[in-house]
């Protein structure tokens, strides 16, 4: 079978690359670097011919307000319209826990356009929603209110989940049928935000304190403290924060345990 990977160079993308020739299946990567722009829709018609299912990675190349909702209004018609003339049978798309309610984010505005043009469209589709991934943490730390060596964050709750697993997750979904609806995987660990990010300080060396702050907003958006939390019944990635820590940083697991 003929997969067609639109981001197929991006963190989630390249895994689920390589994990796809593994199961059997021909696989294309769609990505302006190997001649495929889903904006201008150039070389789109080319990569979809013949293929199965259609899996979307994609994300802006800008995060300014106007930028993200045109690249995702634009690149939704684009994609959906190129899918539906090779008739494929499944179109896969990867979102984020939460999204719904999010709103007051430019970035989740966004995301929401796109899920509703997948939705109202007549290609047969999968939404996955993931919570956040580990390897986000460095750039939601950075994002933080700094002062005096201290990071201030929002006290909301997450269950986030390595993109290794976000990456099995999606090549799971793409090859069964569509649930035409949305799906919700996450990491096996819920706790604060500030937990997880004062964690990933420790183990990094990092002597900056990360305390919890009501005015701290994530992408722009004020949490609640079970806004990115996903739903019991979602699938479980197997990888535990302690694990994937001890892989991805010098300090040895036992200093965070």
């Amino acid at each position: 079978m003929k997969v067609v990977v639109v981001g197929g160079t991006g963190l989630i993308g390249s895994k689920v690359v390589a994990r796809l020739p593994k199961e059997g299946h021909t696989v294309v990567v769609a990505a302006p670097s190997t001649g495929v722009d889903i904006v201008t829709g150039e070389g789109l018609d080319q990569a979809l011919s013949g293929a199965s299912v259609v899996i979307d990675l994609t994300n802006p190349p800008s995060f300014e307000d106007h930028a993200i909702m045109n690249f995702y209004m634009t690149a939704g018609h684009n994609l959906l319209a190129a899918a539906a003339q090779a008739r494929i049978k499944h179109h896969v798309v990867l979102s984020v826990v939460g999204t719904q309610r999010l709103a007051s984010s430019p970035y989740f505005r966004g995301k929401i356009a796109q899920e509703e043009i997948v939705a109202k469209s007549k290609v047969p589709f999968t939404i996955l929603h993931s919570t956040q991934f580990f390897e986000f943490l460095p750039s939601i730390i950075e994002g933080g209110i700094e002062d005096d060596d201290v990071v201030h964050l929002s006290a909301g709750l997450i269950q986030p989940i390595a993109a290794e697993d976000v990456a099995l997750a999606v090549t799971r979904q793409a090859l069964q049928p569509p649930a035409n609806e949305i799906i919700e995987v996450a990491g096996p660990e819920r706790a604060s935000l500030v937990d997880f990010a004062q964690r990933y300080l420790l183990a990094s060396g990092d002597s900056r304190k990360v305390v919890a702050d009501q005015h701290a907003t994530y992408y722009g958006a004020r949490l609640l403290k079970d806004t990115l939390l996903p739903a019991p019944s979602a699938w479980r990635g197997s990888t535990c924060f302690n694990g994937w820590i001890g892989r991805h940083t010098t300090v040895r697991q036992t200093a965070i345990a």
